[in-house]
């Protein structure tokens, strides 16, 4: 069995929480009936488990976090016949396991082989946002820091990343909740920020599961600049990290967004409004400066 995986990247100003896995699994030999004989599993976040049945080979995908994953899982093969063609995405409750695949082995083939295709990130892909809720901005209370790119900027802000917002914050500037929930990701031993392809992979960040399904993610965060750890409940308000200047990012800054999970491991911004001092802010835009209220 061989394997090979991509780490969460960053190509733009938003670094996805997705992970890619190409495993080629070669299927020789006798399984138990009824049994997983074989699987893979990824940093103790999903599993793909074979299970032998009947004659037929079930891929089933587990989770085996506290957290709701959405995945995308691809089959590819000219050793088995498929009962459902193309890649097959669902979310995956907390320690949820749930059959993907059935595969028929096509008798001329002595030996079978196939090759998946995994993709998964935090979140739920039904996620149904509440737009009544208001965010925190992200950092100190009474504060005020520019707004660098709002939501629709040209210059890296379309697509999944278009209700992004980046905010001219200097390295070691507190970071605080936008919104309350429970941390499920965060990575803060990285130190270098560039803007080649492939920065991505140096990005610190921490990602907050919101009881929505939706998640809050910060990027850019400062080496070991992370006051929070996988599990925690945090408060709205609550300081969290210390913003920096690592990943794919030309200058020091944070990033936000809340983001929905879809297809393929990768997640789509949506809108969502601040309040500040001064009100309720709809829609950031850039060059805007907006003071801190919880």
């Amino acid at each position: 069995m061989t394997s090979g995986w991509r780490r969460p990247r960053k190509e733009t100003t938003a670094l996805k929480v997705a992970i890619r896995t190409l495993a080629c699994l070669a299927l020789i030999g006798l399984a138990v009936p009824g049994s997983a004989a074989a699987g893979y599993c990824e940093e103790g976040w999903i599993c793909i488990d074979e299970v032998r049945r009947d004659g037929l080979l079930e891929l089933h995908a587990r989770n085996l976090q506290d957290y709701p994953l959405t995945f995308t899982l691809d089959v590819r093969t000219h050793s088995y016949a498929i009962d459902a063609g193309g890649a097959v995405t669902a979310t995956l409750a907390p320690h949820e396991r749930r059959r993907a695949f059935v595969l028929r082995a096509l008798p001329e083939t002595p030996q079978q082989h196939y090759r998946l295709d995994l993709d998964w990130t935090v979140g739920d892909k039904d996620a149904n946002h509440d737009d009544d809720e208001l965010y925190a901005f992200p950092y100190e209370l009474g504060r005020t820091y520019r707004i660098l790119q709002g939501y629709g900027s040209r210059f890296s802000h379309r697509g999944r990343e278009e209700f992004a917002v980046d905010f001219d914050m200097p390295e070691g500037a507190p970071v605080h909740a936008a919104r309350a929930g429970v941390v499920a990701r965060v990575v803060e031993s990285n130190d270098r920020g560039c803007w080649e392809a492939g920065c991505g992979r140096h990005a610190n960040f921490i990602v907050i599961l919101h009881s929505d399904g939706t998640t809050g993610e910060y990027y850019h965060l400062q080496r070991n600049g992370a006051f929070v750890e996988p599990g925690d409940s945090v408060a709205r308000g609550q300081r969290i990290g210390l913003s920096g200047n690592t990943g794919h990012t030309a200058m020091p800054h944070l990033h936000f967004a809340v983001y929905r999970a879809t297809a393929g491991g990768e997640t789509q911004s949506i809108p969502v409004r601040f309040q500040s001092a001064d009100g309720i802010v709809n829609v950031p835009r850039r060059g805007a400066r907006h003071q801190a209220a919880y």
